[in-house]
Order: structure tokens, then C-alpha cells, then sequence
């Protein structure tokens, strides 16, 4: 292990104890963590309203306090947004991370306390460094640069005390010391430009002659800023410019769909691909072992965890069911809602997504969807990671790659005497001879029909003999579409998300729109 190395780690093995801690006594590093969140609650308008006080145990806690969505939060944190001090939380709020979500154009405001700042989301970040020397002691990551891609923030509008909203990569940016400055690029007036286009030419123009070891964010916007590297440098491979590229810590969207076209790109043995969950709420968990499957939570990073069985999930929310579970309740090859208790004040909060264990101590996660991000027009029950996985198949068995992609019932009227999906798909620059051939094309579409019938037993019924639903119809678009698509509505960057599955032809109209523009 290199000297650096061992400086590094001198300096996180603290957090690597306590995160193996987690992994090791789960419940009881979770108990502490309720413990603290529940002290540093009880002098907040939130706290005082629901008695947190005389809460002694988790089941109080639970009697007291109802598991709310976004919406039911939305008056206390707009309290914060106008100036309102310890409404949420025992510490000022001066950074809210603006997220539009997945399936909806309303915009989410987020609290991010300095507690959330550097007891979760930094924390969590330098533990999955920590946990990646670990695996990897003869690394060279930090010989070089950091590459990310960031985002930008701006004065609140409903702030008269100077508080700002943005991009969560932006927050992160905008508090980092200035310490983090020397190791990572590009400088921050170039990452935190607001347009996108003007950010990725900076990029090109800064970084394609740095060192540059790794780099993180969200796959699909890291394979723009990839192509356009390789056109400025006119180089066939990443690893012609960053020759000691090492390592990529992604996010936000499942990388299945991107992973062969990133290896293709990437052709190096020394490259690794490590996913973690860091949403603007908080950071949840990171991939700690490749050779397994999920991630693993970060049980002591400021965030109580909760899990709703999918099949109880408008029960609880009714208040017609308590069916909540605590780490150590949960079963492996269930999926739950989770439900999250922060270091910035967000107390029993519906994230939205769904997750599976793969194994307990540790407890490790696969996401599988988002709580309403899921297809059922006809009956199907569609959910995200069986449209994921058989992309991914399809894909593979025809030697295709696929950018970007969202889907949208057709739904029965006077010329579809049945329902079916329709799947408007943008295929990547390489792979347009091939979707160009009417017969490759079709195989195409036969694979991925035929892979979500084996993954998903209600699609596979209502396909049975077309009684329900007919074979899906695929749609190719051009190159640059969903990225037009998105820039049409000011939505670019690392928090922003093409909706993937949809219960109605909104997204999939303007879609098919800009390619007729």
C-alpha cells in the first residue's frame, strides 16, 4: 500500500469501524441512531407538535408520528424556505436540494442541514472510498483527479434570508473544503455552470489533458459528457485520454442498460464500476463488494431506517395497518417502501423507492423501482427492474446498445382493439446500421417482449395468446432526442431523470413531438 494510501486510511478508519459495526449489529447501531435523531428533534416546532418529549421507545414514536409523503411535508418545509428556524431540525437551514423526482414535473425542496451535509452525505462518500482502498490497497486513485460533473444552485425565491436551492451535487460542491479543490476537476465555476451544453465544453477544453483517476454521477449524463470527450480529443477509447482511469462510483439510475456500452468505452482490466445510493435526502447505501449483489446500507450514517411490505403500502399510508419493520424484521426477496428518519429533519419520510434485500448482516439493497413508478394500464403490474433487467437482455442477445428509453401504455380504443406497451427507444450512434434493418429490428423487439414475459408473471398473462395485450410496439428515435427533450425542459444534469415507465401517454407524446420538430 502506497504511502497515500495509508494516510488515507489512517484517516477513515474510523468511519470503516463504525460502518462494519452496522454490517455486523445492525439493530443496535440503528437503536442509536433513532436515539440521537429523537434527542435532536425535541426542540423543533415538528418535535413539540407530535410530543416527541415523551417518546421513550421506537413503538411511541411510531404511535405519534404518521409516515408521510413529500406532500404532507410540504407546509413545514416551506416554513423553513420563508426563514422559519428549528422547524424540522435543531439547526438553521440555509440549502435545500431541488428534486423533480422520476414520474412528475413538480419540483421537491429538500432541507439540508450541516448535519445531513457532513454526517451523511460526506460521510457516506468517504466510507465508500474507504471500503474501496480497503479492497484495493495497490489503488492510484488519489494520483490523479476527480472528475464530477455537478450541478447549480441559486438564491430560494421564497427565502428573504439568502437561502439556496439546486442540484444536490451542487450543495455538495458549494460546502466541500477547499482542501477537496486539489484533487478534483473541474473547478467549480465550470461544474456548477447552470447550462449544460457550456459545462461539458469546459470539461473537454480543462480535463482531457489532467489525470484524471475517477469520476462519479449518473451513467446516461456521464455517457454525453464520454462522447463529447472523445469527439473533442478524437480518441475511440476514455482510457486514450485518462490512461489511469480507474474507477466509477454511479447513481440515481440502474447502470444495466449503459454497462457494456461503459466497457466498450473503457476497455481496461483495472477499471471498476461501484454503485451507491445517494439521493437528496441522503446517502443510504454503497456497494462494498462487487462480487455481491445490492449495496449495503450505511446503518450509521443519520438515517433510521423503515421498510413497508409493497402489499401494505396504502394500508399504512391510510392508517389502516402498522405493518412497518425495523432492520431486523425485514426478510430477504421482499420488496418494501422504505421509509427514512434523517439528520435534516425529515421524520418518517416516504422516499418513494422500492428495495429488496439480498442478504442480512449485512443488509445489503437492490433498487426495484420507485413506489409509483411502474406500468398497470391492463392488469401488467410493470414494475422498473423487470423492464431494466430485460432491456439489458435483449440488448446483449442482439448486440445492440440503448441510450435512453421510457415507456407508455397504448391504450384499447377504435384502432387498438387490444392494449399493449409502446416503448420509444433511442438506440446509440454504433448501433443505428443495425435498428435500420427491419429484421434486426424485430428481433429486437421479440427478445425484449419475450424477456419481460419470463420476469414478470402478470405481463406474462395478459400476453398469453394476446387476450389482453399484444406485443409491445417499439419506437426508434433519433440520436439526441431524449437529450433535446430534456433541454426543452430546462431538465439537464445528474438530478434530472427521463421518466422510464408512465400509466399515461404525456411523456411519450412530447417525446415523439420534438422528433416531429
Amino acid at each position: 500500500m502506497s504511502v497515500i494510501n495509508r494516510t488515507v486510511m489512517a484517516a477513515l478508519s474510523p468511519l470503516l469501524r463504525s460502518f462494519d459495526q452496522g454490517c455486523e449489529h445492525p439493530g443496535a447501531v440503528q437503536e442509536g441512531v433513532f436515539r440521537s435523531l429523537l434527542k435532536a428533534g425535541r426542540d423543533t416546532a415538528f418535535g413539540n407538535e407530535h410530543g416527541f418529549g415523551e417518546i421513550r421507545d421506537y413503538r411511541e414514536f411510531v404511535r405519534r408520528v404518521p409516515v408521510r409523503e413529500y406532500n404532507q411535508f410540504a407546509p413545514y418545509i416551506e416554513r423553513l424556505r420563508r426563514g422559519e428556524n428549528y422547524v424540522l431540525w435543531n439547526q438553521k437551514v440555509r440549502w435545500f436540494a431541488k428534486s423533480s423526482g422520476t414520474s412528475s414535473d413538480k419540483s421537491k425542496y429538500i432541507p439540508v442541514t450541516p448535519a445531513n451535509l457532513s454526517g451523511c452525505h460526506y460521510r457516506g462518500f468517504k466510507t465508500m472510498l474507504a471500503t474501496y482502498i480497503r479492497r484495493n490497497p495497490d489503488s492510484r486513485l488519489f494520483n490523479g483527479k476527480a472528475l464530477t460533473l455537478g450541478g447549480s444552485v441559486k438564491v430560494d425565491e421564497l427565502s428573504g434570508k439568502g437561502a439556496r436551492n439546486g442540484d444536490l451535487s451542487a450543495i455538495l460542491l458549494s460546502n466541500s473544503p477547499s482542501v477537496a479543490e486539489i484533487v478534483r476537476t473541474p473547478s467549480r465555476d465550470i461544474a456548477m455552470l447552470p447550462d449544460f451544453r457550456q459545462k461539458i465544453e469546459g470539461i473537454c477544453r480543462v480535463c482531457s489533458k489532467q489525470n484524471v483517476t475517477n469520476f462519479s454521477g449518473v451513467p446516461s449524463w456521464n455517457l454525453i459528457m464520454i462522447e463529447k470527450l472523445l469527439e473533442y480529443n478524437n480518441a475511440k477509447y476514455l482510457t486514450d485520454i485518462w490512461p489511469n482511469l480507474e474507477l466509477f462510483m454511479h447513481g440515481g439510475i440502474s447502470f444495466e442498460p449503459y454497462r457494456e456500452r461503459y466497457r466498450r468505452l473503457i476497455p481496461s482490466d483495472r477499471m471498476h464500476y461501484l454503485e451507491n445510493y445517494n439521493a437528496s435526502e441522503g446517502y443510504f447505501a454503497l456497494q462494498d463488494d462487487p462480487a455481491q449483489k445490492g449495496m449495503a446500507l450505511t446503518l450509521d450514517n443519520g438515517v433510521f431506517f423503515e421498510f413497508i411490505p409493497m402489499r401494505s403500502l396504502d394500508k399504512v399510508l391510510a392508517g389502516e395497518s402498522d405493518e412497518v419493520y425495523t432492520v431486523d424484521e425485514v426478510r430477504t426477496g421482499v420488496r418494501y417502501a422504505m421509509v427514512i428518519t434523517t439528520n435534516s429533519g425529515l421524520w418518517r419520510y416516504l422516499i418513494g423507492d422500492c428495495v429488496e434485500f439480498t442478504s442480512l448482516c449485512p443488509h445489503r439493497i437492490i433498487i426495484t423501482g420507485r413506489t409509483q413508478l411502474y406500468i398497470n394500464a391492463f392488469g401488467e403490474e410493470l414494475m422498473i427492474h423487470n423492464a431494466e433487467e430485460a432491456l439489458s437482455e435483449a440488448c446483449r442477445e442482439c448486440g445492440v446498445e440503448v441510450t435512453d428509453y421510457t415507456v407508455a401504455p397504448v391504450f384499447m380504443d377504435e384502432s387498438h382493439v387490444k392494449g399493449a406497451h409502446q416503448w420509444v427507444v433511442e438506440f446509440s450512434a454504433g448501433s443505428q446500421e443495425a435498428v435500420r434493418d427491419p429484421r434486426r429490428l424485430q428481433q429486437f423487439r421479440d427478445k425484449l417482449d419475450a424477456a419481460l414475459c419470463r420476469r414478470n408473471s402478470d405481463y406474462e398473462a395478459k400476453r398469453s395468446g394476446d387476450v389482453t395485450m399484444t406485443e409491445l410496439e417499439l419506437t426508434p428515435v433519433p440520436p439526441g432526442t431524449f437529450y433535446r427533450w430534456m433541454e426543452s425542459r430546462g431538465k439537464t444534469g445528474g438530478q434530472n431523470k427521463v421518466p422510464r415507465l408512465s400509466n399515461d401517454r404525456r411523456f411519450v407524446e412530447q417525446i415523439l413531438n420534438t422528433v416531429d420538430r
